[in-house]
């Protein structure tokens, strides 16, 4: 580099030949005058051949300039001329060349014409990006001096004197170093005379101040071609300048968007990400910019747009970015988040069809073009003079997410290609923040549907228990976790509590969290004990674990989890729980004192320890609080375990409040945050059933006590106001008491619950199951537990010590028409109802 205070002339730039452009002169009366080197190799003939000669051979003859001397003319009156035309190369084939033919001034007011040819059909994207050529074919303002072999200035055009302030008097006939005698002109006349030697072009780069602007640097970029007579000699050099000052911003401006990409995708959110990507592009890029999505991905849902012919269904569009320099945005038809139309020729059915960027650096606005495919879009289009476009996909993976439009309204340069090299790159950053925002609001979207179905959307304590809760997933980011809580309800009135803790956090933690919690149901609708239950369920997650092990394409997961698990009774008030691994239950009565009973810890669930678990009851004064919950509440990285519990005693110490206040107080002891750990917290309140609501007797094992049953029933359901369920209920009553008296050997127990619904229940002291079958028609007997389950809500059986309670339950209404007119049959024999365990 040579550095001359302010200016810097880079000598060995880009020192080659090109084949894609190339200069030729020719006369007013549309002679070739000189050739170059480049010319030859672009069509084939050397200078011998057209020096001399019409430059029909490569001008656009047409039906208004028929002739050479009338296209001369066209040239004249219009300043030149540029376009795209066919030329016929030495060897036959055609070539789709971009032509540019510039008015060149010399002494006493002679003009000479200068051929610009650039081959558009071989150009390749990085010779496209050439300074000099890209100005070519873009119809900059391009300068043009043209030395004889002593670099005295013979040609010059009117462009020449805007770049560098040196008249056309000031510079004809005179060295450049006469006109600007500075370091910098004689490094140039250097490069002119090593030109002039070789006959190659070369391009070179340096920096300058223009006139209009002394304190601005600008940077210039000039090509150097050796021009040739007929016999090949060299006649003089013509130098192509072009100011890329433009271009290397846009370099720089790449370089500050890189970092500045940064920025985007602040947030998990696919509208904030895009108007981060419009907002950044004005004014740095364009005037106004847009950002149309498809409309599903914004909420995570369906695959991206993919790239292929649409068979005439177009995608629907929404708006989710937008900015411009004017307040208010008005060249948007559309605010963000309203659906955009797309039309079938519009350029961006093209984009979305090739997946390839459209740049229409001067948008035809004229009547009957795509435009006016949408009157709205039109009007905006012409009312603010959009003059230049660029639409670029958005691509994610191997679709579509959707497209970034840039328009230019004020600023007059059209888009060029380092243009749309800048957007495609802010672009290109932008889609992987809005991928990575679409697959989150997918998969959060699927966490949160996921957390619905697995824990239960409301509490039902019943007559039993008053419940709240609150659940804090370590994972904050898709709100779900491993842990679960549950209030299940059982016969008599009763419900079990459970709070389970599987190891690990996020999408697979909650996966098997709802195997398990299925699991805890169904055994739950088994009436088992709580020791009983978690052996059951100890078996399955042993079993789960297996499984996850043979699974070939399945990574290895640890499968484990803690639990607790009650059965509180409203009758007896008996609260009876057993757990594995999992953190006591903290019980405050109604005074205020808390205790964390001696409950045997037992093992976690999935270590294959074969420990047998044990229970414990405990009698509860009505209006106990009973908090079950996971280590996520009481254990913390910088605190030991006895601090947890301790904070949550306090927090718990004051009943009187009501269960949404302490759950609240006990959640905002964990100190930080966000939980390292998930946390759950089940909080009920005991209440109890009065003794007048419940009613029970003993009864022989004989058949006197069907009788009686049907007696005592009817009496306690008047007492209560019940009369419209006395013959469903008698039924009832009569069926399990026969089935009792035929199949027990003692003494049989009949209780009546009135709480939310009324319970009958059946004790003998057969411990085998009734069965429900189907009777035949022939069959006299078989259609007792039939009768039952048509006439209750629910039946069922559970184990107790001594025998079985079977019961069933009824809707506290009337009863129902088929009960009375089924009427009150009397006691009948039946085949044995049961099956011995």
């Amino acid at each position: 580099m040579i550095s001359t205070g302010n200016a810097t002339l880079s000598d060995q730039l880009n020192t080659h030949e090109t084949s894609e452009s190339a200069v030729a002169m020719f006369d007013e009366h549309g002679a070739v005058v000189a050739w170059t080197q480049a010319a030859e190799r672009l069509v084939g003939h050397s200078a011998g051949d057209v020096v001399g000669h019409s430059a029909a051979l490569v001008l656009p003859l047409s039906e208004e300039a028929p002739t050479i001397s009338a296209f001369v003319e066209q040239c004249r009156a219009q300043n030149g001329w540029s376009g795209t035309t066919p030329v016929r190369h030495r060897d036959g084939r055609m070539l789709n060349i971009n032509l540019r033919i510039s008015m060149l001034w010399g002494q006493d007011g002679t003009v000479r014409w200068l051929m610009s040819v650039t081959d558009i059909g071989t150009l390749s994207k990085e010779a496209m990006n050439g300074s000099v050529r890209e100005s070519l074919l873009t119809r900059a303002p391009i300068g043009i001096v043209v030395r004889d072999p002593q670099l005295r200035c013979i040609w010059v055009n009117d462009t020449m004197e805007r770049l560098d302030g040196i008249s056309r008097d000031e510079r004809l006939g005179r060295l450049y170093t006469d006109a600007r005698p500075d370091v910098k002109a004689e490094a140039i006349e250097t490069v002119m005379r090593q030109v002039l030697q070789s006959g190659t072009t070369k391009v070179h780069q340096y920096r300058k101040s223009p006139p209009t602007s002394p304190r601005q640097e600008h940077t210039m970029a000039a090509s150097f071609f050796c021009l040739q007579d007929a016999d090949g000699e060299a006649l003089g050099v013509c130098t192509i300048n072009v100011d890329v000052t433009e271009s290397r911003r846009a370099l720089e401006r790449l370089a500050i968007l890189s970092e500045a990409s940064t920025r985007l995708g602040s947030t998990l959110d696919v509208m904030q990400t895009s108007q981060e990507l419009a907002d950044l592009a004005v004014p740095l890029l364009a005037d106004y910019a847009v950002v149309d999505l498809e409309q599903s991905v914004p909420f995570g849902e369906g695959p991206p747009v993919r790239i292929g012919p649409m068979d005439g269904r177009l995608p629907a569009f929404r708006r989710a970015g937008l900015a411009s320099i004017h307040q208010g945005v008005p060249e948007s038809p559309w605010v963000r988040g309203e659906p955009v139309p797309v039309t079938p020729a519009s350029p961006v059915t093209g984009v979305l069809r090739t997946g390839r960027s459209h740049l229409e650096a001067i948008l035809d606005t004229a009547p009957g073009t795509w435009i006016d495919e949408d009157p709205a879009r039109a009007q905006k289009i012409r009312e603010h003079s959009m003059h230049s476009l660029m639409v670029v996909p958005i691509r994610a993976r191997r679709g579509l997410l959707g497209v970034a439009l840039f328009v230019r309204t004020e600023d007059p340069v059209p888009f060029q290609e380092f243009d749309l090299l800048l957007a495609e790159e802010l672009v290109s950053r932008a889609a992987m923040s809005m991928d990575n925002a679409r697959r989150y609001a997918r998969e959060h979207n699927a966490a949160l549907a996921l957390q619905r179905n697995l824990l239960p959307r409301r509490l039902r304590g019943g007559a039993a228990v008053e419940a709240a809760s609150r659940y804090l997933p370590a994972d904050m980011d898709h709100g779900v976790g491993g842990d679960w809580f549950d209030v299940i309800p059982l016969s008599g009135a009763r419900v079990a509590l459970v709070v389970g803790d599987v190891v690990g956090h996020g999408i697979n933690a909650a996966a098997t969290m709802g195997r398990l919690r299925t699991a805890v149901h169904t055994l739950a609708d088994m009436e088992l004990p709580p020791d009983e239950l978690l052996t059951h369920l100890d078996d399955t997650v042993q079993r789960l674990a297996e499984e996850d092990a043979d699974a070939p394409d399945q990574t290895a997961t640890v499968v484990g989890a803690t639990c607790i698990y009650a059965v509180y009774d409203p009758v007896t008030r008996k609260c009876t729980m057993a757990r594995a691994g999992h953190p006591p239950p903290a019980i405050i009565d109604p005074q205020g004192r808390i205790t964390f009973p001696d409950l045997p810890t037992g093992t976690p669930l999935g270590t294959g320890m074969g420990v047998p678990f044990e229970a414990v009851e405990l009698e509860l004064p009505e209006g106990s609080l009973l908090a079950l919950y996971t280590d996520g509440l009481i254990e913390t990285r910088d605190h030991d375990i006895d601090v947890g519990i301790q904070r949550l005693g306090t927090a718990l110490a004051q009943p009187d409040r009501s269960l949404d206040d302490l759950c609240t107080r006990a959640m905002e002891t964990i100190p930080g945050q966000a939980p390292c750990d998930d946390v759950t917290l089940l909080l009920v309140r005991t209440r109890s059933i009065s003794p007048a609501h419940v009613a029970s007797w003993t009864l022989p094992s004989d058949e006197t006590a069907v009788h009686s049953a049907r007696d005592m029933a009817a009496c306690q359901l008047a007492e209560w106001g019940l009369e419209g369920l006395e013959d469903a209920t008698k039924l009832i009553v009569s069926e399990l008491v026969t089935n009792a008296v035929r199949h027990g050997t003692g003494l049989i127990g009949l209780r009546l619950i009135q709480h939310q619904v009324l319970t009958c229940e059946v004790f003998d002291t057969n411990v085998g199951s009734p069965l429900l079958r189907r009777a035949r028609t022939i069959d006299e007997n078989g259609r007792g537990l039939f009768l039952v389950a048509q006439l209750s809500r629910r039946w069922g059986t559970r184990s107790v010590s001594g025998g079985k309670v079977v019961w069933a339950e009824e809707d506290l209404a009337s009863a129902p028409s088929h009960a009375r007119a089924l009427g009150t049959p009397p006691a009948r024999e039946e085949q044995p109802a049961c099956v011995s365990n």
